[in-house]
Formats: C-alpha cells, structure tokens, sequence
C-alpha cells in the first residue's frame, strides 16, 4: 500500500468507461464542483511543494540582507559612515546574481528532465543540489587570502545553489498543475509562489534575531569580528527546513496525468491516420465468445483513444518541444510568457536585490553605529515584506479565478509603472516617508500581479508534455532579466546615470510588460492546456485523414 496518495481519478479526464471527456463537457463539470474543503493529499501538496519555495525565496533574497554584513567585516565598514569601506559595485552586482545565474541552468536542465524522464525521477535531485551548494557557501574558508577571493568563493557556490533552485521553478509548478482542479488550479499555483513572500519575510526575522543574540557583542563590546558568524547563521539555518522535506520529495510517485500526457508525443502523421483492425464479432450463444466479447470492447474503446492520442515512437519525447512549438499560435504564448517574465524580473530583481541600497538612498537604513543601521536595514525589509509581499498573495489567492490571470498581470504592471514613474520623476522633491510608501505600494502590485501571474500562467497554458521545458524556458528568459538587474543595478545607479534614471527604466519595463502581456497571452481561467492538447491532435487527425481520402 503506498504511503501517500497525491492526486484522485477526477483529474484523469475521463469518464467511468475510460473513454476521454470532451473539452467543453470538461470544463462545464470543473465549474460546477465548487470550491471544496482541501482533502488530506492537497494539504501533503500544498505543504511539499510549498516549503521548496519558501527555502528557494529565503536562499535567493537572504543575500540581500548579507550584502551589508560582508561590506563591513570584509571591506573595513558601511558606506553610510565616514570610515566606511568599498565594496566594489560590479563585484556586488556580480555577487548577488550568482543564483540568478544557477538559475537559468536549473530551470532549463531539470525542465527538460522533468519532461523526459518524469516528474518522480528528477523531483528532489534539485534541493539536493541546492543543500549541496548552501553547505558550501557557509563554509568559506578563512584562510582565502582576500576579501574578492572570498566573494569569488561564494560566487561560485552560489552558481550551484541556484541551479538546485532553478530547477524548483518547472518541477513544482508541473507537479501542482498536473494534480488540480481547474476551479482551484491557479489558487494552488498562487499558494505555492505565495512562498516566496514568507521566505522573503523570514529572511527579514531571521537577520533581526541572530542580530539580537550578537547584540552585547556587536553593539555594547565592538566586537565585530563576530559578524562572520552572523552571515553564516542568516543563510545557513535554511539548511534545517531543507532536509526536513527532502525524504518527501524524493518519494513522491508519479502523475497520472503527466503519464497521460506523453502518449500525445507523436513524430509522424502517418500515426494519426493509420487504421486500427477491428476486433471479430463474438457470438452471443458462446459463454468463451462473450469473454472474448467484453474485452474486445475495452480494446475497441483503447484504440479510439489511441487515434485520438496518436502513436508516439521511442524518438518524440525527444522532439515534442519542437514539434509542439513549430505551430506559430503555441510559439507566440511562448515568447508572450519569456518577455513578460523577462520584463518583470529587470523591475523586481533590480529592486529586490537591492532593496538594502534603496531603503538607504532614501534614507531610511541610517543608525549611530554599524550595529544599528544593520538592525534598521533589516526592520525596513521587514516593513516591506509585511506590507508589500505577504497581504498580496492572499489577495492572489482569493481573486484569481474571479479576475484571471491576465487581468491581474496588465493591472499590476501597469500600477508598478505609475509608482516608479512618480518616483523618478520627482525623486528630489519627495520625503523619506513619501518614497518608502510608494516603494511599497510597487512591492504590493509586483505581487498582486505579475511576480504572481508570470509564474502562474506558464504552468497552466502549456499541456504536460511540454510544461516543464516550457516554464523552464520562460522561468529562464525571466532570470536573464534579473541578472541584467543584478549586474548593472549598482553600477548605473552610483556610477553612470543615478537612481532616479533607473527607477524610469524599471517604468519602462513595466509599460512593456503590459502591452505583450495583452497581446501575446490568452487567459487561462476554466481552461485545461492537456484537453485543448487533445482537440488539437483530434483535429489534426481528421484533417489528415480527409486529406487521405482525397488523394
């Protein structure tokens, strides 16, 4: 008997008989079952799938809250004090993209395994990857000579640990799509990405606790040569929650439905068309015939499923993507997810990277002493998480299937665009407490919006047998965006064209993401990519064979 049951027959599409629901019908069902109470193997979902998220947002936004503590230990102090020292703007942007980088490696190779291989085969193989590079990044030897040799350290390390994240992006979002209801579907896609908020916010409370234990030594004693343990401690208690899931994941079985899915990767059209013989009729006066008789009917009804799905080969699983994405109307939803998430992710990442250096740019992340602007630093994230991430997901949760997706992606990039553009265009004339409130209000609407929906929509537009390579790509395309962010934020910021001058490119960005959000991308609410998969091939097949007749 298994231990765990993660899925029920509801989502296999198909009726007692075995035979397929079609598309409409299906849909008609789903919106009659209502919202029910979650059952036992939801929760075990929601909680697996989950808890990968939070670890991944704590591992990747931890480094915002570190960056400070590195720049004093390694480079002598703060530059918000006199005797500050230099962390130098390119090695920091470098620094902070590192996962961002592992990214990109992660989402494209465990999204195209997940597609290949299964989804239980390669589930969990990403957060052993990912502990891997954690334990490595704590363990920076002290003996490396030079503080950029040590940056280069966790670098390196950091490269590792993404990958191991990236490849959360495609697996969990597949896992979650493939196992729901289409009434829930993006509430429990919402409240998987609703994650990253929690472990943004406990990224927030972990760093003012270790503060608060070190504070005797660090604010009353001056010892700060103690902040080396205070990093290790921000980024390494990730590894506690980590191990914890890692026996769940590594267990969980396979989908039915991805396993559904893969016989709809087809290489020829010679498989759609090719007749199935009929089985002989049985005689009804003979009791072996009749046997005979009952499953000749089952198999009568497999080989009309079997031509509606086609006949893979042992070489489509290789090529479905192409082939899938040869058709113009499936490549532009690819490039609509790829350049939404892309455009996102210049804006988010930019500021979210970096949101220790704009709290102090605005003034807000200032104290008397090395200890307390470390403290403030992180109250002022703290805020921000409070009022920016975490009331958002909720807001997600409860209105998506009312809104849909698209509606709420235009609309939040279109707010986000309106804060930075007041926020650039009058930097010099606003407060403190002015920016900060329009700084959250743009944290708010990045989340009760496109960091929601980016995430969302690829999971459901794309049919399983694509889906992981899919949202791996367009996840991909969208770390691209945050590591131009990472890399060029503090340099163009001190450097070249000031912050007010970035904040009009993040206005940009936001514009752009909702004029192709509106163009490229259909509205997923109450659809099944996997049954208009199937229509699709249904139609492809019956105009192949009415082509065949007419030759």
């Amino acid at each position: 008997m298994p231990l765990m049951n993660w899925e029920d027959a509801a989502y296999l599409r198909k009726d007692a008989d075995g035979s397929f629901i079609p598309l409409e019908e299906y849909e008609r069902r789903t919106k009659q079952t209502g919202r029910l109470p979650l059952s036992t193997w939801e929760v075990k979902l929601l909680v697996i799938t989950g808890a990968g998220f939070f670890l991944d947002s704590y591992d990747l936004f931890i480094i915002n809250l570190v960056a400070p503590v590195w720049q004093y230990e390694y480079w002598g102090g703060l530059t918000s004090h006199p005797k500050g020292g230099h962390y130098p703007p390119g090695l920091r942007g470098l620094v902070n993209a590192g996962a961002n980088i592992g990214n990109i490696f992660g989402q494209l190779t465990f999204g195209f395994l997940g597609d290949l291989f299964g989804r239980k085969f390669v589930y969990g193989k990403e957060l052993i990857v990912c502990i891997i590079g954690m334990i490595l990044v704590i363990s920076l030897p002290n003996s490396i000579p030079t503080s950029t040799l040590k940056m280069i350290w966790i670098f390196c390390w950091r490269l590792l640990m993404g990958a191991g994240i990236g490849g959360d992006y495609p697996m969990s979002a597949s896992i979650v799509s493939e196992r729901d209801h289409l009434k829930r579907r993006g509430a429990f896609l919402g409240w998987i990405f609703s994650n990253q908020g929690w472990g943004m916010l406990a990224g927030s409370i972990v760093t003012i606790t270790v503060l608060a234990c070190f504070e005797p030594a660090l604010n009353v004693r001056g010892e700060y040569n103690q902040l080396d343990a205070v990093w290790r401690l921000q980024m390494g208690i990730a590894l506690v929650p980590a191990l914890i899931i890692l026996p769940f994941r590594l267990t969980m079985p396979e989908g039915k439905k991805y396993l559904e899915s893969k016989e709809l990767n087809y290489s020829t059209s010679s498989s759609l068309i090719e007749p199935r013989p009929e089985p002989k009729p049985a005689d009804p006066g003979n009791i072996a015939d009749t046997d005979v008789a009952i499953r000749n009917e089952k198999a009568i009804k497999t080989q009309q499923n079997a031509a509606i799905l086609g006949t893979p080969d042992q070489g489509t699983k290789w090529n479905a993507f192409i082939v899938y994405f040869s058709e113009w109307r499936h490549l532009r939803t690819l490039l609509g997810t790829s350049l939404s998430w892309f455009l996102l992710d210049i804006a988010f990442y930019g500021t979210n990277l970096n949101q220790s250096v704009i709290l102090t740019d605005i003034g807000f992340s200032t104290g008397k002493n090395e200890y307390h602007t470390l403290m403030r630093n992180a109250l002022g994230n703290l805020i921000v998480a409070v009022a920016g991430y975490v009331p958002r997901y909720f807001i997600t949760i409860a209105l998506i299937e009312v809104l849909g997706r698209k509606w709420i992606q235009i609309q939040g990039f279109l707010i986000c665009a309106l804060m930075f553009g007041i926020l650039a265009g009058d930097y010099g004339g606003l407060s403190t407490a002015g920016k900060f409130v329009l700084f959250a209000i743009a944290q708010f609407f990045f989340n009760f919006g496109p960091n929601s929906t980016t995430f969302i929509i690829p999971a459901e537009v794309f049919p399983s047998r694509v889906r992981g390579s899919a949202h791996g790509l367009s996840a991909a395309t969208g770390k691209l965006g945050a590591i131009l962010a990472a890399l060029l934020f503090n340099f163009l910021s001190s450097n070249i064209i000031g912050l007010p001058n970035v904040l009009w490119i993040f206005f940009a960005c936001n514009i752009l993401g909702a004029i192709i959000t509106f163009l490229l991308l259909p509205e997923m609410k109450g659809r099944d990519a996997d049954l208009i998969d199937w229509e699709e091939i249904q139609e492809a097949r019956r105009n192949n064979m009415e082509h065949g007749k007419t030759k």
